[in-house]
């Protein structure tokens, strides 16, 4: 099969889609693989890596237009959408949930659109599950960006002019991206606690050396695939109450709350903010999505009575080498499942649960009610 991959077009985005490793794997198998020119350069893969795994340098449009599976870090553009066979295979974060009008020209252009993020959590699909490898790299940044934006250390310290108490840091959101943040600021010497509305995740918080709060008899608030449910108007008001005396308490609180393809769920409220000591600092992971801290804005450091609210946007994209890796790797993940190992053709088994689930479009129609 032919299979390739384009340089992103959106200028702040240096992942790629396809890796070296994952190009060398692939031509292995017996397939030609595309890359264009400068794909990987901004993630740490120049084309001379690309030629040594055995990829053939193309132009975007050639790309296109010849592969049988096309694939992106996000939606194709216009241009490449124009240029498919009717058949195509394209794979990437499609935003389909969000996004009607890319799914339905996604749609007329033929192609059988599979959107990443729609990996159903399941213990088979755990090797593609892009939301997570991603949300992996995004928690461990959020702590380097808290870090690098407190007036003091993370870990005690013990000198001769005395010694300086260690950091305190509020992680709100136990998920992927919540309990990388806990690791990591709890190797770099921090003291941590740890909020959520699922009571499973107490343990795994726990199990990392952070502290596990939750409000009294609070109601667990799990929903299917691990996800958090949507809390009530009641629930998020005692939740945020609870909260409050332990962000005051906090030199930086890391938010990660979001449920995917619906706004974040508001966890700090701008009295919330309030209560924080100047020089402390907010990092908002869920910023795109409308952010769980009043006041977010996104791609921006707002500053309120001295509290630092940061709202990085595709905090993946500026680790783009382990990004781009991991990405690749899912991608190739899926590949095991969509390919014929002997035959090396396409195998599309729409009765495979995660075929079904992540196929958004397939011969000019949108499916599962997606599109405009």
């Amino acid at each position: 099969m032919k299979i390739g991959a384009p340089r992103e077009s959106d200028p702040n985005e240096q992942r790629v889609a396809l890796v070296p490793e994952t190009v060398e794997r692939l031509v292995k198998a017996g397939h030609e693989v595309f890359i264009e020119e400068g794909a990987g350069t901004a993630a740490g893969f120049p084309d001379s890596a690309y030629a040594g795994a055995g990829a053939k340098t193309a132009a975007r449009g050639d790309i296109a237009g010849s592969v049988d599976i096309f694939v992106h870090v996000h939606s194709p553009t216009p241009a490449e959408l124009s240029a498919l066979k009717k058949g195509t295979v394209v794979i990437g974060l499609l935003n389909a949930r969000t996004d009607s009008a890319g799914v339905s020209a996604l749609a007329s252009a033929g192609a059988t659109a599979l959107s990443m993020e729609l990996v159903p959590r399941i213990a088979r699909a755990q090797r593609m599950d892009v939301l997570s490898s991603q949300a992996s790299i995004a928690g461990y940044k959020a702590v380097l960006l808290a870090a690098n934006s407190l007036g003091k250390y993370l870990p005690m310290m013990m000198t001769a002019a005395g010694t300086i108490p260690p950091a305190r840091i509020l992680v709100l959101g136990a998920g992927v991206a919540g309990l990388q943040a806990i690791a990591t600021a709890r190797r770099l010497g921090a003291v941590v606690e740890a909020f959520d509305v699922r009571a499973a995740a107490g343990e795994q918080v726990e199990s990392l050396g952070a502290r596990f709060i939750q409000p009294p008899a609070a109601e667990d608030a799990e929903a299917a695939g691990g996800y958090a449910r949507e809390q009530t108007d009641d629930e998020q008001a005692a939740q945020r109450e609870f909260l409050k005396e332990h962000i005051a308490e906090a030199d930086a609180v890391i938010t990660t709350a979001a449920i995917p393809g619906r706004p974040a769920p508001l966890l700090m409220t701008a009295d919330m903010v309030a209560v924080m000591r100047p020089g402390s600092v907010v990092i908002d992971l869920a910023a795109e999505s409308g952010g769980n801290v009043e006041g977010t804005v996104a791609g921006e450091v707002v500053i309120i009575n001295g509290v630092s609210i940061n709202g990085p946007i595709n905090v993946p994209s500026s680790m783009p080498f382990d990004a781009s890796q991991l990405y690749s790797r899912n991608v190739m993940a899926l590949f095991h499942l969509i390919i014929d190992k002997k035959e090396g053709t396409l195998n599309l088994d729409f009765d495979d649960e995660v075929i079904d689930a992540i196929c958004v479009a397939h011969e000019g129609e949108a499916r599962h009610g997606l599109g405009a």
